[in-house]
């Protein structure tokens, strides 16, 4: 394995599972030091047993990212845990709660979204931005969606305002924050095996539906979306910020 990542820092957010969890073990893995951050503290540990297996190690923070005084905490912690902070990925977010129409959307369930997806996005680049530019270096990746850059007319449009608010604040990010030597950039994940669609994983026919609408014919694996967070957040990637990277299976192509 390529440590394009020795003795560099690494923090996660949704390290708990899924796509985070994948993440945690690829960073490690190429050779980053890892905090793994996430609401779901039994998850979490159960993350830091499973980077212990792979020979690796890390520390876990409990942190809500739509509180703002949690991620001011996690980003502290991270720091001092390591004594810099040189990669994030911001992955950690929600998906819709049911399918509604925005003419029956519910504002509790808009402002849940918005809190998780955007609002904490915001509150992680806030406090990570700080740091990095004091160090004068680092490298983040946000995590949006196929929705980030397409709408959905499946009444989940408060997820894909959230999401496409992500790559609006992803570019924002970059463009501010070049100068200071970091770069910023985000995902957009396809369907991808992981709990948040647990849905879709219990209904075969809803899943191959699903599925033959990417070009490759399947979902994607958490540890594929890992590996693109890798290589954004390594030196390979020197030369690109501000760029929403599709990791669809050609869905977009289309």
């Amino acid at each position: 394995m390529t440590q394009h990542l020795q003795g560099k820092s690494a923090l996660v957010t949704g390290g708990a599972s899924g796509i985070g969890r994948a993440a945690c073990l690829a960073f490690a893995r190429h050779g980053a030091r890892v905090i793994v951050a996430d609401i779901n503290v039994a998850g979490g540990e159960e993350t830091l047993q499973f980077l212990e297996q792979a020979g690796g190690g890390g520390v876990f923070i409990r942190a809500d990212i739509s509180r703002e005084d949690d991620v001011e905490a996690m980003v502290r912690q991270s720091v001092e845990a390591y004594g810099q902070l040189d990669c994030a990925f911001n992955n950690a977010g929600v998906r819709a709660d049911g399918l509604s129409p925005i003419t029956d959307l519910d504002i509790e369930e808009w402002d849940r979204v918005m809190a998780s997806n955007l609002r904490g996005t915001f509150f992680c680049l806030k406090f990570q931005l700080r740091h990095m530019a004091e160090q004068g270096a680092g490298a983040i990746v946000n995590t949006a969606s196929i929705h980030g850059l397409v709408g959905a007319g499946h009444g989940i449009s408060a997820y894909v305002a959230s999401k496409h608010g992500i790559v609006g604040l992803t570019r924002a990010a970059a463009l501010e924050y070049a100068g200071s030597g970091i770069r910023v950039n985000v995902l957009c994940p396809g369907h991808t095996h992981t709990p948040l669609i647990a849905d879709f994983l219990e209904d075969p026919q809803k899943m191959q539906q699903t599925s033959a609408q990417y070009p490759l014919g399947r979902f994607a694996t958490p540890e594929e979306v890992a590996e693109a967070a890798v290589w954004l957040c390594s030196d390979a990637a020197s030369f690109v910020t501000g760029q929403a990277l599709p990791v669809d299976g050609g869905f977009l192509a289309q």
